[in-house]
């Protein structure tokens, strides 16, 4: 049935890519879907137990925890086959989501106050693993995709891809939704479901998938040579096309976490979200509004896009769109006329544009980026900038979210201001490497 529904969507694919981009679709949509699901739970749990004004300092240890874990992925790249890696990763956030959700089962008055104290622990380990989760395992995914995926086969089925991804994405967030009904402890058995079938499906994928299915576009010919941690920093730094990626990947995520702790801070300050529960079915409505709209442009725009514009164009368009919801946004809020309850929805549609719009239109033409590029680029230089520098640009932000939320009237007003400078810079950025994109397919190059 799953083959079926990309088979119609993606007429263009012969029956072999159907089949392959169908069991990739289904392992992306149990990533992301777990992923959304957990990203929903993490701010629900923290900002309850711990406290939402310490949201950014969670977002700088998170950075230096995923600091570490890059040097053990950069490690084990060279150690292990690709899709290994899936279960090295996938067990290991499996067990620790599992503790999670025994944890938060135990009755409380059965062990007093150091059970709180431990949970309030529980609560800053959560939201450092699910950050972690989100750097590892979608940036092992993507790099796995472009490892075994030519330019022309990419651009007939990634869309698919990320269909299948907001499907899951929708569906994690619906659970969230019902936290009231399911309760945490549940959801978190759920999303640790999720992470045992990713793994299942990978299981699935390379025992079924021919090898020729399994080779890429333009391989590099040159003798593989161990490299170690610092490889992918070293690309970057040298190569101007990876450091122009890393920079577009930086301005996104220092822009959404400004607007995204915006919207989160408006909704603590109201009582009908007060509880973890409610904070999180909150953002189980967000998750499904951000990955519906999503969903839309992949099945109906995204495919078509790429393919008609090109991957220029997707570049440009993103931080364009991005720009106009938040000089909209500013205008609203210079004006000061609307109560806490609508300043948030309108946060919260800003939010829902520049989160959604990424998932399917900037994700996929980003990941395109790396096709003509070598494996040490695919997975340590993206590693790098997939999970440091991502996190790195999201410590940026959250140090000016730690700044500003001292004064939480001037969050609002210099966070809109700053993004907007950003976002001025990130499109001569997208512009330089969309071109330098079409040098290297059109000259049959690779980086790195």
């Amino acid at each position: 049935m799953f083959t079926r529904f990309f088979k119609f969507f993606g007429k263009d694919l012969s029956s072999k890519e159907v089949e392959k981009f169908s069991l990739l679709a289904l392992a992306f949509f149990f990533t992301v879907g777990g992923y959304w699901l957990l990203k929903t739970l993490k701010d629900g749990f923290f900002f309850n137990v711990v406290g939402g004004q310490f949201q950014p300092r969670a977002k700088m240890l998170s950075l230096v925890v995923i600091s570490i874990l890059v040097l053990v992925y950069s490690k084990l790249v060279d150690i292990f086959h690709r899709h290994q890696l899936f279960y090295i990763f996938g067990t290991f956030f499996a067990v620790f989501f599992a503790l999670v959700s025994i944890s938060l089962a135990l009755p409380v008055h059965s062990f007093g106050p150091a059970y709180l104290q431990y949970i309030k622990i529980l609560g800053w380990a959560s939201y450092v693993m699910v950050e972690s989760f989100g750097s590892i395992m979608i940036a092992l995914f993507w790099s796995f995709v472009t490892s075994i995926t030519d330019t022309e086969s990419a651009k007939r089925g990634y869309f698919l891809i990320v269909a299948g991804a907001q499907l899951g994405a929708i569906f994690g967030p619906f659970l969230s939704w019902n936290a009231k009904f399911f309760g945490l402890p549940i959801l978190f058995a759920m999303a640790t479901a999720c992470i045992l079938a990713l793994i299942l499906v990978i299981k699935k994928f390379i025992s079924v998938t021919p090898q020729e299915e399994l080779i890429g576009g333009k391989q590099d010919i040159r003798p593989q040579e161990k490299t170690g941690f610092w490889q992918g920093l070293k690309l970057i730094t040298t190569k101007p096309y990876l450091f122009g990626i890393l920079l577009l990947v930086i301005f996104y995520e220092t822009v959404t976490t400004i607007v995204d702790y915006q919207m989160k801070i408006l909704a603590q300050a109201l009582p009908e979200y007060a509880t973890k529960e409610a904070l999180t079915s909150f953002m189980g409505i967000f998750g499904m509004a951000t990955n519906g709209l999503s969903l839309l442009m992949a099945l109906f725009g995204t495919g078509y896009l790429i393919k008609k514009f090109g991957l220029r164009f997707c570049l440009l368009a993103f931080p364009v769109a991005v720009g106009f919801a938040i000089a909209a946004l500013y205008g609203v809020i210079k004006l000061d006329f609307l109560t806490t309850q609508s300043m948030l929805w309108a946060t919260f549609t800003v939010v829902i544009i520049a989160k959604g719009l990424s998932y399917a239109l900037n994700n996929p033409a980003k990941e395109v980026m790396y096709i003509p590029t070598s494996r040490d680029a695919k997975f340590k230089a993206k590693g790098w900038i997939d999970m440091f520098g991502a996190r790195g640009a999201k410590a940026i932000g959250s140090g000016f979210n730690e700044y500003l939320i001292r004064t939480p009237d001037v969050l609002l007003y210099l966070g809109s201001i700053l993004s907007l400078g950003l976002i001025g810079i990130w499109i001569i950025v997208a512009l330089l490497v969309g071109n330098k994109f079409n040098r290297l397919i059109k000259n049959n190059q690779i980086v790195g």
